[in-house]
């Protein structure tokens, strides 16, 4: 009977559990917080009442839960690995903005931002004076009552300002530390990320504070000048099938805005960004921890933990990719057992795990190279596909009964001419209308623009003087501390986004690359008892020397941008990955250098890797500096 086969379980069936365990973290402070603010919402006409979870103060949780829940749903939907490559903030905008995820994120906020509004006016008295509808003096004929009005105004207002700023800081992106402390020492890794989220607790009271007073204002402003009659009219049209309300669609003439409904906005708007900007900061934070269970990988429970890893190396998605590639790296600097493990399974359908993973890490990391090989190279074009000729009838065709021996000339006037010469510019790129005239027609152009420019207002006309004045103007709004960031390419935006490569950069992939195979090959001496990989060292070594040459000259070479004003050539992602680079091929050096004849490494790849490898201090524009744009929750 022939033995059954082990089924080797996808590399996602284990990382799937632990992203729910995170959620489920995250949801629980989410929980916490939305019952301290029903408690806060309460009424307190009853102390037992104003706590008790079975009774309104639960209702209240449910549905401030459900706000912060919609956000979490918003981050699950629209997460990824790394930053977003971008050379500007306007070339982000131009890139990103106009997307179904942007889109995804109004809807969302602005859902939570409705639902919170219902909860907040249902907990407040009637002397507050924000009901849909007031009545006279008489009480029975109603009127829209616009404060309310007002009040959902500013809800929304805030909403789509959380949105902008969600797209601006680049929220949905998640930055995998590359510091390698993940050590032996992982299992407090839960406790150490809940003590991050409750270090951010002060830095979220005060973002809220601020930004729940700037929208304000400006909600006051674009109500009054701009939304003031479109809300008011449909306010009416839904009203007024349910209350007795005037026919006339005239406006109040009293100012809806006073301190109180400030006051009012500004608490409402100050809870509901402590929710959306608690959910953001827990999620990126609790969604980065360590590749672990229990202190262990997520593959150790599998069948084939070799197996199931190498299935999410070979993963079509990025995330699970990053992920894998993340936990084979915690193997490499603290599993000895799952190491020998490694080394010792040779015996697989598409070659030993050793090899697989050599050859995965070895593209991971030569895809820099490649990146920096093909940077301002033309895009190839698609040969066209070759279509079957068509053989057709052969057909005569008509005879011609034009008169042989009477043709007339052409008429060459310089109208003509010049009206030859325009059609003719699309067809002849680089050829200029003037250089298709004849010289009569030319003749005739330079004498009407004599006659009506001086040699002043030609010259000024001329294109280099174009160029300059355009540059001279472009350089003043880019030099204005208010508006020329959006349009500034920073050296460091441009440089990763060539390095770690488009739509996002994930630095961590390239580290933890480098990190398996020189971690691996130094433990491969005690540990590799077939003595597989010594074969690949010289590989590893001349590649990692010629990355390395490549990424530092291509940096030192790396022109900086004309509206780069600061002028700032530090990257440290780019930096990072060097380091990496030259810590990874120290290590081999030194543990195989006794080794390099018999590995037929020469005398000047073993010089090459040595000055390679050569750790140099930073200069101080290349010291590492703190990024313009921060990441906000």
């Amino acid at each position: 009977m022939a033995p059954s086969t082990v089924r080797r379980a996808p590399y996602k069936d284990f990382l799937q559990p632990a992203l729910q365990r995170r959620f489920s973290s995250t949801a629980t402070i989410l929980l916490g917080l939305s019952y301290v603010q029903a408690i806060l919402l309460s009424g307190w006409s009853s102390y037992f009442w104003s706590w008790f979870p079975i009774g309104p103060a639960g209702f209240r949780t449910i549905f401030l839960f459900t706000c912060g829940l919609s956000i979490l749903v918003l981050r699950i939907a629209q997460y990824h690995v790394g930053a977003r490559a971008s050379n500007s903030t306007f070339h982000a905008f131009t890139q990103f903005f106009f997307s179904i995820n942007t889109l995804e994120a109004f809807l969302f906020y602005s859902f939570s931002s409705a639902l919170f509004s219902h909860v907040y006016l249902w907990s407040l008295p009637e002397s507050a004076n924000l009901g849909w509808v007031t009545y006279y003096s008489g009480g029975e004929r109603a009127r829209v009552n616009e404060r309310m009005l007002c009040f959902y105004c500013y809800m929304s207002i805030s909403a789509v300002v959380q949105a902008i700023f969600h797209f601006y800081h680049d929220t949905d992106k998640l930055i995998i530390d590359v510091s390698g402390s993940e050590g032996a020492d992982a299992k407090a890794s839960g406790d150490a990320s809940l003590s991050k989220v409750l270090g951010e607790v002060p830095a979220i009271l005060i973002q809220s504070s601020v930004r729940c007073l700037s929208v304000a204002p400006i909600a006051a402003v674009v109500h009054m000048l701009l939304l003031r009659y479109f809300v008011w009219g449909w306010a009416l049209f839904f009203l007024r099938p349910f209350y007795n309300i005037p026919k006339t669609n005239m406006l109040p003439p009293t100012q809806p805005w006073d301190m109180p409904l400030f006051f009012r906005c500004a608490v409402a708007g100050f809870l509901l960004n402590i929710v959306w900007k608690t959910a953001n900061h827990a999620f990126s934070t609790f969604m980065v921890k360590p590749p672990l269970k229990n202190g262990k990988p997520l593959t150790s429970e599998s069948k084939d933990p070799n197996g199931s890893l190498l299935n999410g190396l070979k993963s079509k998605k990025d995330q699970i990719r990053c992920f894998a590639l993340w936990e084979l790296a915690y193997i490499a600097r603290n599993d000895e057992g799952r190491r020998k493990a490694i080394f010792q399974d040779i015996d697989r359908k598409d070659g030993s795990t050793w090899s697989q993973i050599y050859v995965h890490c070895l593209n991971v990391t030569r895809s820099v190279e490649n990146r920096i090989d093909d940077y301002g190279k033309p895009a190839a074009v698609p040969a066209a596909p070759v279509q079957p000729e068509e053989v057709r009838a052969r057909s005569s065709a008509p005879l011609k009964e034009d008169p042989i021996f009477q043709s007339k000339p052409a008429n060459r006037t310089v109208r003509g001419e010049m009206e030859k010469a325009l059609s003719q510019v699309g067809r002849h790129s680089g050829a200029s209308p003037v250089s298709q005239l004849s010289p009569m027609a030319k003749k005739t152009l330079r004498g009407a623009r004599d006659k009506v420019l001086s040699k002043e207002q030609q010259e000024a006309l001329s294109s280099p003087q174009l160029k300059s004045q355009f540059q001279t103007w472009a350089l003043k709004v880019i030099s204005n501390e208010y508006v020329g960031w959006v349009f500034r390419q920073e050296f460091r935006n441009r440089l990763t986004a060539v390095v770690l490569g488009t739509p996002y950069s994930e630095l961590s992939q390239y580290v933890n690359a480098v990190d398996v195979l020189s971690l691996l090959a130094v433990h491969s001496l005690t540990e590799d008892t077939f003595g597989r990989v010594h074969k690949d060292i010289p590989t590893i070594i001349r590649t990692f020397t010629t990355v390395i040459s490549k990424i530092e000259a291509f940096k030192a070479n790396f022109p900086v941008h004309w509206t780069d004003i600061e002028q700032n050539r530090a990257a440290p992602e780019v930096d990072a990955l060097i380091s990496a680079l030259k810590t990874g091929l120290a290590q081999v050096i030194a543990e195989f250098e006794p080794y390099s004849s018999d590995l037929r490494l020469t005398r000047t790849d073993m010089r090459l890797a040595k000055e390679a490898a050569a750790q140099q201090a930073p200069s101080r524009e290349d010291k590492p500096r703190l990024p313009e744009m921060q990441q906000t929750h």
